[in-house]
């Protein structure tokens, strides 16, 4: 592998994993319900779930799911109902710290995260354009692993932003009715971000 092709997997990376998407809203919004530290098994949850997705795609699943579009059409009408339940429970999050059904008590567990991922229509389609663009035609495994641990160094750190933006947020979030706004833009960004997807059934 050439430092020209290190160097262009590495900014695609970045641009792919800094990008909004469900998984980047969910994690701004844990980062603004629970902080930084709660909302890291969210946070590698999502990376490892994303990473594991990319292996797949590039020792071949991808291509399975051409062949078959009726997987794609479940993914995402998985994702459509995982995503809206997530978007209903941040509409209703209330307040910070507090415990009731108006509030967000515990952020995304690492396996729930992971799980999201595998219904995520960005992640697939970036794991799709990755393992394409950036896999030689042999797939040897060693390329997909090179590629996958390149991504990881990039990915990580990238979507750690979401989270730590909104921990920043978190003080000015905890006057008033401010989280409970801030929740319901979190859920109709979140719903805006797979709107594209719902609309191709």
């Amino acid at each position: 592998m050439s430092l020209d092709w290190i160097l262009a997997l590495a900014g695609f990376a970045f641009v792919m994993s800094i990008s909004p998407g469900p998984a980047n809203f969910l994690l701004l919004t844990s980062g603004a319900n629970f902080g930084v530290l709660r909302s890291l098994p969210l946070l590698f949850g999502v990376s490892l779930g994303f990473l594991s997705m990319v292996f797949a795609v590039g020792l071949g699943v991808g291509e399975l799911i051409k062949q078959y579009p009726v997987i794609d059409s479940l993914l995402r009408l998985l994702c459509g109902g995982y995503v809206l339940w997530l978007a209903y429970k941040i509409w209703n999050a209330k307040s910070l710290g507090a415990n009731g059904e108006d509030t967000l008590d515990r952020p995304l567990s690492f396996f729930q995260a992971s799980m999201l991922q595998l219904v995520n229509p960005k992640a697939w389609t970036v794991a799709l354009l990755v393992t394409v663009t950036y896999l030689s035609a042999d797939r040897q495994v060693s390329n997909l692993l090179a590629l996958v641990a390149i991504f990881a160094l990039v990915n990580i750190p990238s979507i750690s932003v979401w989270a730590i933006s909104g921990a920043a947020l978190r003080r000015n979030l905890s006057t008033g009715d401010r989280l409970l706004w801030f929740n319901r833009a979190m859920a109709l960004l979140l719903i805006a971000s797979i709107a594209p997807m719902l609309v191709r059934f």
